[in-house]
């Protein structure tokens, strides 16, 4: 099971702006949706881009390269080309800080 990682200030993390961190060399997108920080890997399923280059809009990534879309809560295609949905993973949030888990392997 992948550890807890902190990776952020609660206050570094917005709607708008993907914030990328760093997690056991892996490149994890932080935003907020609706109060709520989530955690995406920051790779499109389609063809392998940087996802955090996209444009956020109502609860969804678009991905810069061919237009995916992808939800950020469950990491679901809202639009193709992509098939495949993103890796979500599990945010704690304490004293400030934001830590991320790697569960992939889990």
């Amino acid at each position: 099971m992948g550890e807890w990682a902190s990776v952020a200030r609660v206050d570094e993390v917005t709607a708008s702006v993907p914030l990328v961190v760093d997690l056991d060399d892996a490149a994890v997108v932080l935003v907020l949706v609706d109060d709520e920080i989530i955690a995406i890997e920051d790779i499109c399923t389609h063809d392998g881009g940087d996802i955090s280059e996209g444009c956020i809009v109502d609860g969804a990534i678009e991905c810069p390269r061919h237009g995916a879309r992808f939800c950020l809560r469950t990491g679901k295609v809202l639009s193709p080309p992509a098939y495949e949905p993103l890796h979500v993973f599990p945010v704690r949030i304490e004293d400030g800080k934001v830590s991320v888990r790697d569960d992939r392997w889990d």
